[in-house]
């Protein structure tokens, strides 16, 4: 059970949320099996698309967001809210939309696409700026992820970026599409993007994520944790644990607790406004939840940020105390808010990367499935750019180990995104 706080969503201070790769940890279940959540909470197989035209959706911030909300897949990193987040540290955004040939021929909605909202930062002392569009592209349905649709995309890409944005060396996507799925089948997608120009890429968000069906019943639910997760939530609860719903205003609480996990655990995250900037952008609309699992005394031993976009819940950000480790809170916490986001609705919950083997095996313990995503892709606009881009980015991985004594590079953040 969550205790839901009184109060209203308390104001955060907008911040310097550094925009760069970030604490790698993941977002939209990647479209896995036709039959999954992922794929049927959106415009699923055969469904007809409504909405505005490809034009209002680059336009119009709420067109896009309900566009991104229903699309398959729909990624909170593809709302409007992320570019918001981005935009102080020096990102612009916009925007691509490619109509998808032959829908209206085949039955289909003459408005059906393939877009992607792209983020776009020239680093310091080049030339050239670096495009990303994180977990996009976005499609209408899954009619949208064939060879023609591919080749409008990438067309509209390589005229739509360099002119209005400055010059490109290349943009980055990395889809939530499972490898070898239903969209992937014996990488047919990886095949299509490859004769296209893409080319595999070093991937910024995590390649594997764990998904959880919530459109079971909770009894199943809770069924499909394993018996050793199960005696540990009943363990928190004996020990006076209880859930709360906070409306914000113990955002510094919650950074304290990921900055004690990021130090026990070694990986690195960023400053507190970064987080209070997610917190800002996504609440007012409700997409954004704060849970604390505390103690029997009112201490939070345990957080997790968790945001939603469409049907699906994801959690970015959390962590725990070393007091929170021994009473097992992080285990009640995180049953809580599968548990809590199904009561909500939510079609699915995404567990958000598996950083490295300590955290997949206690993920895997709440059940759902492993997914792996196709990866990352570049299509390279400028050549001598991409050169130039890559050494830079080798000296700064180079200059954050030197820094960090190698931290920074070697451990990833088990949760997060950028």
């Amino acid at each position: 059970m969550i205790v839901q706080a009184d109060a209203a969503p308390g104001d955060a201070d907008p911040g310097d949320a550094d925009p760069g790769v970030a604490d790698p940890g993941v977002a939209d279940p990647g479209v896995a099996d036709p039959g999954d959540a992922a794929s049927s909470a959106g415009a699923g197989a055969g469904a007809t698309p409504a909405g505005p035209a490809p034009g209002d959706i680059v336009a119009s911030d709420a067109a896009w967001d309900a566009f991104v909300a229903g699309g398959l897949p729909g990624s909170y990193l593809q709302l409007s809210h992320w570019a918001r987040v981005k935009a102080p540290n020096g990102w612009a955004s916009t925007r691509i939309a490619a109509p998808v040939a032959g829908a209206a021929a085949t039955g289909g909605a003459p408005d059906r696409r393939l877009a992607a909202q792209i983020l776009v930062r020239r680093p310091r002392g080049l030339p050239w700026a670096f495009a990303y569009a994180p977990r996009g592209p976005v499609g209408s349905d899954r009619r949208c992820w064939d060879a023609d649709a591919l080749s409008s995309f990438t067309d509209a890409c390589r005229a739509g970026l360099g002119g209005p944005v400055g010059r490109v060396s290349h943009l980055r996507i990395d889809p939530e599409i499972e490898r070898d799925g239903d969209l992937d089948p014996a990488g047919r997608l990886r095949t299509a993007l490859e004769r296209l120009g893409w080319r595999p890429a070093p991937y910024i968000q995590p390649e594997t994520t764990r998904l959880i069906d919530l459109r079971a019943e909770e009894a199943a639910l809770w069924g499909d944790l394993r018996k050793k997760w199960r005696q540990y939530v009943n363990r928190a609860r004996g020990a006076g644990v209880v859930v709360e719903d906070d409306d914000g205003s113990r955002l510094g609480e919650f950074y304290r607790i990921y900055r004690e996990t990021a130090s026990r655990a070694g990986f690195h995250i960023r400053t507190e406004a970064a987080y209070r900037d997610v917190w800002q952008a996504y609440r007012p609309s409700g997409a954004a939840r704060l849970l604390f699992a505390v103690d029997g005394d009112g201490t939070p031993q345990a957080t997790l940020m968790l945001i939603r976009c469409g049907a699906r819940v994801v959690e970015p950000y959390g962590g725990m105390t070393a007091f929170g480790a021994e009473t097992r809170a992080n285990y009640l916490l995180k049953w809580e808010a599968i548990r809590s986001s199904r009561e909500q609705g939510a079609a699915t919950y995404d567990l958000w990367g598996l950083a490295h083997p300590g955290i997949a095996h206690f993920k895997a313990g709440f059940g759902g499935r492993e997914v792996r995503y196709v990866g990352a892709w570049d299509l390279v606009l400028d050549r001598l750019g991409r050169e130039a881009f890559d050494k830079g980015t080798r000296a700064r991985a180079w200059w954050a180990r030197r820094r960090l004594g190698g931290r920074a590079a070697d451990v990833p953040a088990p949760q997060g995104a950028d």
